[in-house]
């Protein structure tokens, strides 16, 4: 009988709207200037990963292009990139090969979930 062994335990985050209300119960690390991540599973070459940002006020990330699907869940506050602004409650889904920069004016915390790892470039001129 074949049965499936598990390697690794689930991540369960019960409650997650309560718990990002205290973001410092949270373990956070740098991530890029004024954005701190908490890893909810750590990225592997060629694999997914999922954290959640937190973005201090006026905080950006640069410029990036998504070798997958990219998933975000605006927990608090909002971010905006050349396509809008989404607020709390709003889920983004970019798609593979879309490239976009992302900033925070009032700050926020969100959930990401990258299908592949990003890879950050300068902008193409548009013809």
């Amino acid at each position: 009988m074949n049965q499936l062994i598990p390697t690794a335990l689930p991540v369960v985050l019960p409650n997650l709207s309560q718990q990002i209300t205290d973001p410092d119960a949270l373990t956070w690390e740098p991530f890029r200037p004024g954005i701190d991540i908490h890893r909810l599973y750590p990225p592997t070459p060629h694999r997914s990963a999922a954290a959640l940002l937190r973005y201090e006020p006026g905080a950006k990330v640069p410029w990036h292009r998504h070798l997958g699907y990219e998933h975000i869940w605006v927990l608090t506050g909002s971010q905006s990139d050349d396509r809008g602004t989404y607020t709390a409650g709003t889920l983004v889904i970019n798609p593979p090969d879309t490239c976009h920069q992302v900033t925070s004016p009032e700050g926020c915390i969100v959930l990401i979930i990258w299908e592949k790892p990003i890879q950050f470039e300068q902008p193409q001129p548009e013809n």
